[in-house]
């Protein structure tokens, strides 16, 4: 297959020679099957998948985070395809760049019928004229185009391109995915370090959950650590200094996982909003994972904060989803803005408290049985045993409540819900006391 671009291959090229590249650029995987992570969109039978290894490659953006593999799957696909293959970066081409790779397609296509694939890198850089200069080629399929981003394509590359291309969103590499590849580059004699020094386990452990799900900043600070260490063992402390982060003593597994994590429910408990990031930062700077610390922000939501504050679990909720969608290291963002929200809200425990008290209710007493009017009524002969005989439509009644009970038999006067008076359940406490006096008569 032709290619347009150094590849450090073959003398001549122009560029570095393959052993001399850095080790990120070795190990770029060259296959699928050597490549890493984004199974949800190169699983079997997919239709990424399926077109890559047709040879026959589709119109694609691909969005994701830095080192989340966009540039070695577009290569991938190109090293298959039946055509010649070119690679331009949107920060250096313009518009005359794109109509010499258009006049050199319509050639090839023209003089041997060959397709040409067209990788863009950086795509959302293109200003709107830049990227209508590819539109007539992309449409009448003279090129496929493949487009690499980190910014949401909806939002930075036209309707019109959008249109003709398949958006698919890779994801950051798991901890367990990158230190894969990291002992792959120490496994690795024609490819990888060519004497790795030995690299303890915290070591490399740490190096795999710091480096973000970034495949390339993992293997570039691997091979810093390994140069500096002059044949040593690499531990912890030269990771650091390869990363220029302080590792923390943060165990996800152990007591320090628990103890911030509570620390945190605590302090954003006790409405201190400055504790509270102050632990989110602990977390997220020891690798926790940060749909465990989604999760804990919606239980807290409702168990701390309740209806003192209904739109707290709204705000928690919206985290824990962009933390699927945008992944580390943005979705930092949307963690801070919930834990600001979370710990500056008024707080109320009173539905935790009532949902306990109704529980011990059931537990010790067993559940009563609903009175007849309020069962079911919707089966054969439910009328001849008196089901929903007498129930009384609510919004048939005044003020769309009735005065019928609602409770079972020996429970009509208990109460479960005690509100306080913060925030807006204040305004719930006024409304429950009427409705319990029309309700009950007290």
């Amino acid at each position: 297959m032709e290619r347009l671009f150094d590849s450090g291959e073959g003398p001549g090229s122009g560029a570095v020679p393959a052993a001399d590249a850095p080790l990120a650029v070795r190990m770029r995987p060259r296959s699928l099957g050597e490549l890493v992570g984004q199974e949800h969109v190169l699983g079997e039978g997919s239709a990424l998948r399926t077109a890559i290894e047709s040879g026959h490659p589709h119109s694609a953006i691909l969005y994701g985070p830095p080192g989340a593999g966009k540039t070695t799957l577009a290569r991938i696909a190109a090293a298959g395809a039946e055509g010649a293959f070119e690679e331009e970066s949107a920060v250096n081409a313009g518009r005359a760049e794109i109509r010499a790779v258009i006049e050199r397609a319509r050639e090839r296509r023209a003089g041997s019928g060959r397709p040409t694939v067209l990788f863009l890198d950086e795509i959302h850089r293109f200003n709107k004229a830049q990227q209508d200069a590819l539109l007539p080629a992309v449409e009448e399929g003279l090129l496929t185009l493949i487009g690499a981003t980190t910014e949401n394509p909806y939002f930075e590359v036209n309707s019109a391109l959008l249109s003709r291309c398949q958006i698919y969103e890779l994801r950051p590499l798991e901890p367990g995915q990158v230190e894969e590849l990291l002992r792959r580059a120490l496994a690795d004699p024609e490819r990888g370090l060519a004497e790795p020094p030995p690299i303890e386990d915290p070591a490399l452990e740490m190096l795999a959950h710091r480096s973000g799900g970034d495949a390339r900043v993992a293997l570039s600070a691997l091979e810093r650590a390994a140069e500096r260490s002059r044949g040593k063992p690499v531990d912890v402390a030269a990771i650091e200094d390869a990363l220029q982060r302080k590792a923390l003593d943060y165990d996800r597994q152990g007591d320090r996982h628990y103890d911030f994590v509570s620390a945190w429910i605590k302090a954003t408990r006790g409405s201190d909003v400055d504790a509270s990031l102050y632990y989110l930062a602990v977390m997220l700077e020891g690798g926790e994972d940060p749909r465990f610390i989604a999760r804990r922000m919606v239980i807290l939501a409702s168990e701390d904060v309740g209806n003192a504050d209904p739109q707290a679990l709204l705000v928690a909720d919206a985290a824990a989803r962009a933390v699927d969608r945008v992944g580390l290291p943005e979705c930092a963002l949307n963690l801070a803005q919930a834990t600001v929200h979370l710990a500056l809200a008024p707080k109320s425990n009173a539905s935790y408290k009532a949902l306990g008290a109704a529980r011990a209710e059931v537990r010790a007493n067993g559940a009563k049985t609903p009175p007849d009017y309020l069962r079911d009524a919707h089966y054969p002969g439910a009328k001849l045993l008196g089901r929903g005989e007498g129930y009384r439509y609510a919004h048939d009644e005044p003020d769309g409540v009735s005065d019928q009970p609602l409770l079972p038999e020996g429970l009509e006067d208990r109460r479960f819900y005690t509100p306080t008076d913060r925030g807006f359940e204040a305004e719930l406490g006024r409304r429950l006391e009427a409705l319990r006096t029309k309700l009950r008569g007290h």
